[in-house]
């Protein structure tokens, strides 16, 4: 059995939020980090790949500088492409309690596989 990484679950605190100024309006916000990496828990061999962060605020938004700050906490973290997609979902839930939230991962070609992943946060879907 593997034991998961006692600092990936601390990755969380990395991130800072700001007060929302307009929340009573719906409003979309999206950030899109082209240069996102990770690395393969398998083969050790670097991933790289384009994170595109979509939410409505409620009370909270994301400060950027920590958002890229705790991106980059990744790069030397070996985790499979649907395990980091759904990392940064609930981590980002956890902190700004968003309205809405999706994270979508696009992974560069290797293998000749391009995979996509997509993980989402509706809490008025059910």
């Amino acid at each position: 059995m593997k034991v998961e990484n006692p600092v990936r679950r601390e990755k969380y605190k990395i991130l800072e939020v700001f007060d929302n100024k307009y929340p009573k309006r719906d409003y979309e916000v999206m950030h899109v980090a082209p240069e996102f990496t990770s690395v393969c828990p398998k083969t050790g061999n670097p991933d790289f790949g384009k994170i595109t962060i979509q939410y409505i605020p409620d009370k909270k938004c994301v400060e950027l500088k920590s958002l890229k700050y705790y991106l980059n906490s990744f790069r030397n973290e070996g985790m499979f492409y649907e395990s980091v997609v759904n990392f940064i979902l609930e981590d980002l839930v956890k902190v700004i309690k968003p309205r809405y939230l999706k994270v979508t991962g696009e992974f560069n070609t290797r293998g000749g596989i391009y995979s996509v992943v997509t993980a989402e946060f509706n809490p008025k879907k059910k």
